[in-house]
């Protein structure tokens, strides 16, 4: 999704620099242009600088919030959906790319493990495409977050690894044609 539209923010909202990873607040009035609608959050580009704004804080550039459940119980009662877990995970986006980091190969591993207290904890282990990405943080938070509104889930860990190193064969095929790589 690009626009070419310059949309004002309604109101400050937070955002997170790219590729630097560094937290902004974007101020009322500033002016706005979408590069990327994808998982639920926004890539702008602000004053020459491209941000990332989470939906939650959609209002403020004119679209719905995003609002996503969380696991607050610290209980779960029955298995986890690993399904629904590796769904999840696809609605996650690096902001400068338009693949969900599951096609891209960014996530190694993904595991159930109970709790003593009775939970479920996901365990996932995924790289970056560069290991100088300072919105790494952000993308493993934004994972976490989208697990944890998994049914049974009540944590959530994602650790950021580099071996293997991710290249391009790592790819979901939909992914390399998506990008035009086939």
């Amino acid at each position: 999704m690009d626009s070419n539209e310059a949309i004002p923010l309604s109101r400050d909202c937070e955002a997170v620099l790219v590729p630097s990873g560094s937290k902004v607040t974007l101020q009322k009035g500033e002016k706005v242009y979408i590069t990327q609608s994808l998982g639920g959050s926004y890539t702008v580009i602000i004053n020459g600088n491209m941000a990332r704004i989470e939906g939650k804080d959609a209002d403020a550039i004119g679209k719905d919030p995003v609002v996503r459940a969380t696991s607050s119980s610290g209980k779960a009662e029955g298995p986890v959906d690993e399904k629904l877990l590796w769904d999840q995970m696809r609605t996650c986006f690096d902001p400068e790319i338009p693949v969900n980091i599951v096609d891209l190969g960014l996530v190694y591993d993904c595991k159930v493990n109970p709790t003593p207290e009775g939970g479920n904890r996901v365990d996932v282990k995924m790289t970056l495409t560069a290991p100088g990405c300072g919105m790494g943080s952000s993308i493993a938070a934004d994972v976490e977050n989208k697990i944890r509104s998994v049914p049974n889930v009540t944590d959530a860990h994602v650790e950021l690894v580099w071996e293997p190193n991710w290249n391009q064969s790592m790819m979901s095929e939909a992914a390399k044609l998506q990008l035009g790589l086939l």
